[in-house]
């Protein structure tokens, strides 16, 4: 009994040096580069829960910590740093930015993560990685950059929009194109009239990433338009330091290294004597005319860009101004085009309010080449001449009938000359896309965000097409030529607002990420077209308006655990006006898993291997871009001026019903997918496989 009276007596001294051997750890943590402290670094003690952030300064506390024990500074972007507690004097941490691909961010809609906890088919280009050159069109420096993404130009007019495919298309008749979001608002795929491309309004020199997001377990969360793939567009943003100036300037020569081989004048002329009749033989004529010839050019282009940047750790800005003109290689083809752009960045109350305020702008000049001008200067005869001033059409030569001079209507092609040149066709098109964005940390929760983006993007176009002097402008009675005039107007607008919430908790090496929200967004298209100006007798004019609305519910929960298994859930609830009250609604579940094989025990020790990772995904979109606006409901067309009915001598416009069909409801694609991602050499050999199959 004394000995145990004893140890008591010894256990009750010693307790106090048991309270002491736990200690209160604090210190900053600098970037290695800038030497600037680096707020929101992950500061935890390995092994356990116990953890802390650090504040704007860079700043922490952790209390509760034994000698022995080792801390863990994490951040996205920089390489992980583990330092070992030998006492109680501060520990400063200086973190170097990460040279691994596997720390690289990427943009999943809504939200972030890295390539190594990434458990999407998602793939990244970096302003780095994107083709150098007089680039006019944004989607252009994808050519040849990500695996299963096709970009095939739609032809060789300055500024042409490309046709982009992610895996194919995944519909028969509804729209193949991925959804394209800039800075956070989707745009319309619909191109506008007068534009050759919708993604024009994007100086590339702006553009700082692309991120595509392929399978469904990566576009699930844009549910009704996101069968086809999504594409997130980030531009520059304003960096921490002194005011930057930059300016770029480059010229562009472009040819046609090759040309359709159609015979020459000598050629044809020895083909018809040879094979032709009489008939044939007298209709050629004594030219050598080569119509390829006439109707390309050396291209030519200038490009301008300058900006400015810089800031502070509470504010940073970037403006920029861009200037391209392009002729293109058809003659009368052009494009001139400004565009205006300026990111601003802040932060307050202790970087707990982040507030991104993107807005571009773009002023575009386009001139149409006739196209069909290529065509016919294959097929034109080559011993005919370029100009004749006998004829009545502006001393080009046309193919006439014999007798009357009248022009020939069927079988004979048109002066591919005189299709460029007698044609005016040009239009201006502007556009603005701006969006202010909220993210708020919650003082008395800093693991919950929250998340207000509001944005709108408008655009506008005026155009005409004139034609005079034209055999194509050739009344019936083959003398009469008042020419051809046609103009039109468009405006689009495209409202949007997104909020969510966002819950992200750290569990030592597991890690929960929940997010869920709403999203609204309207769409106006209105216009109104006049032709044949030039005869008031059949002069028509139409217009139309309408407008598109969806809204939408979705949420996505990310669980890592043991910074080995990875897991996520998807799903989103959407609602398009396009379809009847009982079809309105869809729903878009998708799941994934990933098991980052690197890091189990039996690869510790192999030092060659750097990723390994496993990835399983299955996920259902949607299409909703099915026809017209109001493919579900009764809508009735006017009639033209050249289709009323007769009532004695009035002639009354009738209205008729078009095609609806109340059943329509959203395309559906279930997709199954399973990806390989590895890496040698610190990643320095590095790459990914994936194999998918989709059910429509």
């Amino acid at each position: 009994m004394r000995n145990f009276k004893h140890f008591c007596c010894i256990m009750t001294l010693l307790i106090p040096l048991f309270g002491f051997s736990q200690i209160t750890i604090k210190g900053t943590v600098t970037d290695k580069t800038t030497n600037m402290p680096l707020p929101g670094v992950n500061v935890f003690i390995k092994g356990t829960t116990t953890g802390t952030v650090t504040d704007f300064d860079g700043i922490y506390q952790l209390a509760n910590v034994n000698t022995g024990d080792v801390l863990v500074f994490s951040f996205i972007g920089y390489v992980t740093e583990e330092i070992t507690v030998t006492g109680s004097e501060d520990i400063n941490v200086v973190l170097d930015e990460s040279a691994q691909s596997l720390e690289e961010v990427v943009l999943i809609g809504y939200g972030s993560t890295t390539v190594k906890d990434a458990t999407g088919s998602v793939s990244s280009v970096k302003a780095e990685d994107i083709n150098k050159g007089a680039i006019a069109s944004p989607e252009q420096l994808l050519v040849g950059k990500v695996a299963g993404v096709q970009v095939t130009t739609g032809g060789g007019a300055p500024g042409t929009g490309s046709t982009i495919r992610i895996r194919g298309g995944a519909s028969l008749n509804a729209n193949n194109d991925p959804l394209i979001v800039i800075d956070g608002v989707p745009i319309d795929k619909n191109n506008l009239a007068g534009s050759r491309n919708p993604l024009n309004l994007v100086n590339p020199n702006d553009i700082e990433s692309y991120n595509i997001l392929k399978d469904a377990s990566a576009t699930a969360i844009y549910g009704s338009r996101a069968s086809n793939g999504v594409i997130i567009i980030t531009t520059k943003k304003g960096k921490q330091g002194d005011l930057k100036v930059n300016y770029t300037a480059n010229v562009s020569i472009q040819e046609n290294i090759r040309m359709v081989d159609a015979l020459s004048a000598d050629e044809f002329r020895a083909y018809v004597n040879a094979n032709g009749t009489a008939t044939d033989i007298a209709l050629m004529g004594n030219s050598k005319t080569n119509w390829q010839e006439l109707i390309f050019r050396t291209g030519t282009g200038t490009d301008h860009n300058i900006s400015l940047s810089g800031g502070s750790d509470r504010f940073n800005v970037r403006g920029s101004m861009g200037y391209t003109n392009v002729n293109g290689t058809l003659k009368t083809s052009k494009l001139e085009r400004a565009t205006y752009a300026i990111n601003i960045g802040s932060k307050f109350f202790d970087n707990h309010l982040k507030v991104d305020v993107n807005t571009k702008a773009s002023l575009i000049a386009n001139r149409f080449a006739d196209q069909g001008a290529i065509g016919n200067a294959i097929a034109f005869d080559p011993t005919q001449p370029v100009y004749d001033n006998n004829l009545p059409f502006g001393g080009y030569f046309e193919w006439t009938e014999p007798n009357t001079n009248n022009p020939i209507s069927v079988g004979a092609p048109f002066n591919p000359l005189a299709l460029l040149e007698q044609r005016r066709n040009i239009s201006s098109v502007s556009r603005i896309l701006g969006n202010v964005q909220f993210d708020y940390k919650f003082h008395f929760l800093p693991e919950l965000n929250a998340n207000l983006n509001i944005g709108i993007d408008k655009s506008s176009s005026k155009g005409s097409n004139k034609i005079f002097n034209s055999v194509t402008t050739v009344l019936k009675d083959g003398i009469t030529n008042l020419g051809s005039i046609a103009t039109y107007t468009q405006q689009k607008e495209n409202k949007l607002l997104d909020f969510y919430l966002q819950y992200v908790k750290e569990f030592g090496n597991s890690k929960l990420d929940i997010m869920g929200g709403y999203s609204y967004q309207n769409f106006v298209d209105k216009s109104d077209n006049i032709t044949d100006i030039q005869n008031p007798d059949i002069t028509e004019k139409k217009d139309y308006y309408k407008e598109l609305n969806l809204q939408s519910f979705f949420g996505r929960l990310n669980f890592s655990l043991s910074d080995k298994y990875l897991f996520t859930f998807t799903y989103r609830r959407d609602g398009s006006s396009r379809f009847s009250k009982e079809n309105r609604w869809g729903n878009f579940p998708a799941a994934a898993i990933a098991w980052k094989i690197y890091e189990e025990p039996f690869f510790e020790n192999a030092e060659v291997l750097s990723n390994l990772k496993l990835r399983l995904g299955w996920g259902i979109t949607g299409q909703q871009d099915i026809g017209s606006f109001y493919p579900a409901i009764q809508t009735y067309l006017l009639s033209t001026n050249t289709a009323q009915y007769q009532f004695g001598n009035n002639f009354i416009g009738t209205y008729r019903a078009q095609p609806y069909n109340t059943t329509l409801k959203w395309e559906e694609t279930t997709t199954y997918n399973a990806g390989l991602d590895f890496g040698f050499f610190e990643n320095k050999l590095s790459g990914s496989i994936d194999g998918f199959t989709e059910k429509l």
